[in-house]
C-alpha cells in the first residue's frame, strides 16, 4: 500500500508541469488595451519592460485582436536593429488628434523607461566623443499631453524611475510633478555589492571620476555601499560599516498594503532608485529604508534626503488613477520561459537564491509580480463593472 501511494505521488509530481501548462492554456484571456512606452530598449529582448510583459502574458491580458503582448514589438520607443541600426517609434511626432485617438482607444499606459539611448553606449568603441550625447530619450511634450489625456479620461497611468529625470527637460518635469502631486528631489541612488574598483568593473567610470573630483581625488571605498547622484552633479557614497548598519536598501510595506497587494513586509532592493516626495493627495504604498549610523544620518541630512522615503506612490480615485514606482522596477532579467505555466509563482523559490544580496529575481517574484498583478486585476474589474 505504501509503495502504491508513493507511486501516485511521484506520478503527480512528474505530470504536474503538464497540468500547469494545460491549465494556463485553458484559462480565458482578458482584453486590456495597454500603451507601453520604453525609450531605453537596447535589445530585442526588451529587458527594460520585460517584467511588465511577463505579468501581462502570464495573466493573459490581451490586445483587441485577442493576441498576447510581445516584449519585442508592442511598445512605443526605441527599436534596436542589426549592425547598430535602429528605428524610433515614439509619441514625439504624434499630432494632438492622433494622441487623442490613442488615449480614447486605450485602457491604460505604463511608462517603463525614458532614460533613452546614448551614443557611447550604443556605438561603444566606435564612438570617439568625450561626452556621450543621447540619441533618443526623455519625456517629451507629446508624452505629457498623452498622459494628461489619459488622466482626464480617468484611465490607469503607471510610471517609474527616471521617467522625469535626465534627459527630460525641467519644464516637462515640473508639469508632470504638478499634474500628479510628486516631486523629484534630484537624487538617484544604487546599491553596489562591492565599491572596490579593482574587483567590480561594473561601477561606472564617471561615478568614480566625478566623486574623486569633488572629494580630494580620493575613492577610499572597498566594501559594499550605496552611491547617490544628484542632478546638479554632486555625488556621495555611503559605505557599509562606515556609514551603513545594513548594506542594502529595504522596501517596507505596512500590514494593510501587504494584505492588499500580497507583498512581504520587508524585501531588499539592490538596483537604481530615485528619491521622490509626494503631496498629501497621494498615498504611499511602500517606503525605502536605509539603515544608517550617526555618520550616515549626518550625510543624508546634508543631502536633504529623508529616511524613509517613498518606494511606491498611489493615487487611485474617481478623478484619476496613478502609480509611480520610485525605482527601476520593470528592468529585471526575469526569464520569460515559464510565463505559460498556471500557478508558477508558487514555485518562485526555485528561481533565485536569497543568500545572494545583489540578486534581483526575488524582488520580481515576491514584490513586483504580486504588486502589478493586483493593480491590473483591480483596474480590470473596475472596467468590467462600468460595462456591466
Amino acid at each position: 500500500m505504501k509503495k502504491y501511494i508513493i507511486t501516485i505521488i511521484l506520478a503527480i509530481l512528474c505530470t504536474l508541469p503538464v497540468w500547469m501548462w494545460a491549465g494556463w492554456w485553458i484559462e480565458g484571456k482578458r482584453e486590456l488595451k495597454v500603451v507601453i512606452v520604453d525609450k531605453t530598449s537596447s535589445t530585442k529582448q526588451g529587458i527594460e519592460h520585460r517584467s511588465f510583459n511577463w505579468v501581462l502574458y502570464h495573466e493573459k491580458y490581451c490586445k483587441a485582436d485577442r493576441s498576447l503582448y510581445s516584449e519585442s514589438n508592442d511598445y512605443y520607443g526605441f527599436y534596436p536593429g542589426k549592425n547598430k541600426h535602429f528605428n524610433i517609434n515614439g509619441l514625439e511626432n504624434f499630432s494632438e488628434e492622433r494622441l487623442k485617438e490613442l488615449a480614447d482607444g486605450s485602457d491604460m499606459t505604463y511608462y517603463t523607461d525614458t532614460y533613452g539611448i546614448y551614443y557611447k553606449d550604443w556605438y561603444g568603441k566606435n564612438y570617439k566623443g568625450d561626452v556621450s550625447k543621447f540619441i533618443y530619450g526623455g519625456m517629451s511634450s507629446q508624452d505629457l499631453k498623452f498622459l494628461l489625456m489619459m488622466k482626464a479620461e480617468h484611465k490607469l497611468i503607471m510610471a517609474e524611475y527616471n521617467d522625469i529625470a535626465t534627459p527630460t527637460s525641467k519644464e516637462i518635469r515640473n508639469k508632470f510633478e504638478d499634474s500628479f502631486g510628486v516631486r523629484w528631489t534630484g537624487w538617484v541612488g544604487r546599491y553596489f555589492q562591492s565599491l572596490d574598483t579593482t574587483f567590480n568593473k561594473g561601477i561606472p567610470g564617471w561615478l568614480v571620476r566625478d566623486y574623486k573630483s569633488q572629494h580630494n581625488n580620493k575613492w577610499p571605498f572597498k566594501k559594499s555601499g550605496i552611491a547617490f547622484i544628484n542632478d546638479n552633479g554632486r555625488i556621495e557614497v555611503l559605505e557599509n560599516g562606515r556609514d551603513l548598519k545594513n548594506e542594502v536598501p529595504y522596501i517596507l510595506t505596512n500590514e494593510r498594503n501587504q494584505e492588499r497587494f500580497q507583498v512581504p513586509e520587508k524585501i531588499k532592493y539592490s538596483y537604481w532608485f530615485d528619491v521622490m516626495l509626494t503631496s498629501h493627495s497621494n498615498d504611499v504604498i511602500s517606503v525605502y529604508q536605509i539603515k544608517t549610523n550617526a555618520k550616515g544620518d549626518s550625510l543624508l541630512n546634508s543631502m536633504n534626503i529623508p529616511n524613509p522615503f517613498p518606494a511606491v506612490i498611489e493615487h487611485y480615485d474617481k478623478d484619476y488613477k496613478f502609480y509611480y514606482f520610485c525605482g527601476d522596477f520593470c528592468d529585471n532579467p526575469v526569464d520569460m520561459l515559464f510565463t505559460d505555466f498556471l500557478g508558477i509563482s508558487n514555485f518562485s523559490g526555485l528561481f533565485y537564491s536569497s543568500n545572494e544580496i545583489s540578486e534581483r529575481d526575488s524582488f520580481f517574484w515576491l514584490y513586483y509580480r504580486p504588486l502589478v498583478s493586483t493593480i491590473l486585476d483591480e483596474y480590470y474589474k473596475s472596467l468590467n463593472n462600468k460595462t456591466n
